[in-house]
């Protein structure tokens, strides 16, 4: 990989990093102010909204200048989303601000990969970008964690700069001290990140003419035999995996008696998992043998359901790491494939929106049935098997599509392992 390509994916640590580790943060803001627990995954739904309704517009953003750049402006906002919890904007709204700017910031990291790597390397790219993506989020949970824990931050928030009167008085405002240190190193990698070269359009100034552009692009994957396959994969992937968070979270809470700041820690554990299975597939697995992984997917889904049998922190650690594995193999050669298709089909940002519309839309229906089930009250075991067995059946018809799509036409073999741009 050529050096750009690392500092491409440091910027990416450190803002997934803050990003992870704002969420903790935001969760412990809304149980401090005895918020319902509801509001709780309704946190990213309000983060992830600006994906769904800015859609048309980050990805002829993200193509209209060099892509360093809008990583710079887009990490820009979600510091501002940051300052804005710091000063006790409620954190559903102060979450939704840093969503903006991670809206615009992923059609921009995601897009340099298909304009400065050739398509032989797009597989090891995203096994690198998503790895790397797991590890902060692994140190995000995992620090966002130990912040809140009472006994850190007593000692943290003892320590005084000689002569510098910081003005932070409470565990929050501490935390968020913290965060807005990543977001500042992301922004400085982001200085650095390299011009492609790659002609960029001119942002239409008319809206109305981006959102019928954005339309045609959404079309266009859809139909294409291979896109539609690697979007639906994504688009369940991401939306589960958002709501198996919180998942996590309420049930340590239940079945292994954990606090938050424990139990937050066992989605870092989900993480490690993720991140084997994407280093894993990175090694493993070409482009051509991409659409392989599909079963896997149906694996994943029955394996959760074996979560309502665990009620002990050593079975639990193996287990969340299996089911994080899986997903990460296979969600990392899909991922490729889509950007392939994407980069093919109608350039690198609006493949990207495109990729982001659907895939958050997914994350705003799960995690929203999520908030409905929660208000109800029902049963954490049984959100665990509606869970499982929805993620099962999906990847099943996705895997059925598929070889529907393959009888009529093989579209797999004319996949290049090998060329370059």
């Amino acid at each position: 990989m050529p050096f750009g390509f690392y500092i491409i994916m440091a910027a990416q640590f450190f803002s997934a990093l803050a990003d992870n580790a704002l969420l903790i943060v935001a969760i412990a803001a809304l149980r401090e102010m005895h918020a319902p627990p509801a509001y709780e995954p309704l946190l990213k739904t309000f983060f992830t909204v600006s994906y769904v309704a800015l859609a048309a517009f980050v990805g002829a953003f993200a193509d209209s200048m060099p892509k360093g750049r809008v990583m710079f402006i887009s990490n820009a906002i979600k510091i501002i989303g940051c300052a804005m919890m710091f000063f006790h904007v409620h954190p559903l709204i102060a979450y939704a601000v840093v969503g903006l700017g991670a809206a615009a910031y992923s059609p921009a990291k995601y897009g340099i990969l298909t304009e400065y790597l050739p398509h032989r390397l797009l597989v090891i790219a995203n096994g690198w970008i998503e790895g790397l993506t797991v590890g902060a989020i692994i140190l995000g949970v995992v620090i966002g964690g130990t912040l809140i824990q009472p006994a850190v931050a007593l000692k943290l928030l003892s320590f005084d700069f000689p002569l510098i009167d910081t003005g932070i008085d409470s565990v929050g405002e501490m935390a968020l001290g913290f965060v807005g240190i990543f977001y500042i190193l992301a922004s400085l990698f982001n200085l650095y990140v390299p011009d492609t070269g790659v002609d960029h359009k001119v942002l239409h100034k008319n809206p109305w003419y981006l959102i019928r552009e954005f339309n045609h692009c959404l079309m266009l994957l859809w139909r294409d035999r291979l896109g539609q396959i690697s979007l639906a994969v994504t688009t369940l992937f991401w939306g589960a995996g958002a709501t198996l968070q919180f998942i996590v979270i309420k049930w340590a809470e239940v079945s292994l008696n954990l606090d938050l700041s424990k139990s937050s820690m066992l989605q870092g554990v989900v993480a490690v998992g993720v991140a084997i299975g994407a280093i894993a597939a990175a090694k493993a697995i070409t482009l051509r043998k991409s659409v392989r992984v599909i079963p896997l997917g149906i694996a994943m889904g029955l394996i959760v359901l074996v979560m309502n049998f665990v009620h002990h922190t050593w079975l639990a650690v193996p287990l969340l790491i299996f089911i994080g594995a899986l997903s990460g193999y296979f969600v990392v050669p899909m991922n490729a494939l889509l950007q392939h298709r994407g980069h093919i089909l109608m350039g690198a940002g609006h493949s990207i929106a495109v990729q982001n519309f659907n895939e958050n839309l997914s994350i705003l229906v799960m995690t929203g049935l999520y908030y409905l089930m929660v208000k109800v009250d029902l049963s954490i075991y049984w959100v665990i098997t509606l869970f499982g067995l929805f993620v099962s059946g999906s990847m099943l018809l996705v895997k059925r599509r598929h070889e529907a799509n393959q009888r009529e036409h093989d579209d797999v073999i004319h996949l290049d392992d090998n060329g370059s741009h």
